[in-house]
């Protein structure tokens, strides 16, 4: 595990940062909201415009949002961001379909894609960047950020395993491809328990709100 409590890591190299995106995953049902949760209220918001507007002010540029259920509505409250979209028709498989769609609707020159759960607002541009300086440094296929032992997101994997991440199955997703490769997989730790918070329920949003 990697230390590193500054979290203020800065991209230089604007031709690497061209070749790494964001993959949003936004296309799930929120059965457990039991409303569309990607579009609640959120700081002035939604939830998911305001994951992509902190995306967006990290050093990454290209953002794609996969859209799944209700993609009218996740396009329309993103629709002011600069931002590329992708549908995911079998969104009812879960999430590593989604993940799936992201990694084949990107380009060929791909270096490394971070994933993001589109239901987690409060991940900030610093935790982007020190994420993404720790791939640059250590050249290690996988980096994932971690809070008190526990891993949270988003998780960034290199360019190199996208065709095995079209292979995965199972409801581990992208877990069972670190598992798979435990050697390339390099945990940065933070000082922001937020990489942990995402919001399945009611509960949770208004835990968040406080």
């Amino acid at each position: 595990m990697v230390k590193n409590d500054r979290m203020t890591a800065r991209l230089h190299d604007r031709t690497t940062s061209e070749r790494i995106w964001a993959i949003v995953l936004a296309g799930g049902e929120s059965k457990r909201m039991g409303t569309p949760k990607m579009m609640i209220p959120f700081r002035g918001g939604t939830i998911i415009s305001t994951a992509v507007k902190n995306i967006l002010e990290s050093d990454i540029k290209n953002v794609i949002v996969v859209l799944g259920a209700y993609r009218s509505g996740v396009k329309k409250a993103t629709e002011q961001l600069d931002v590329k979209y992708c549908y995911n028709p079998d969104y009812r498989e879960g999430m590593l379909s989604s993940v799936r769609c992201g990694f084949r609707s990107l380009p060929d020159d791909l270096r490394a894609a971070l994933v993001f759960p589109g239901d987690q607002p409060l991940i900030g541009p610093e935790v982007v960047n020190l994420v993404i300086n720790a791939y640059l440094q250590t050249g290690k296929g996988m980096v994932v950020p971690v809070y008190d032992g526990q891993r949270g997101h988003p998780l960034l994997v290199d360019g190199k395993y996208r065709d095995e991440i079209q292979k995965l199955e199972g409801p581990d997703g992208l877990r069972e491809l670190a598992r798979r490769n435990p050697d390339d997989v390099l945990e940065i730790e933070t000082d922001n328990p937020l990489i942990l918070k995402d919001i399945d329920t009611r509960e949770d949003y208004l835990n968040v709100l406080r």
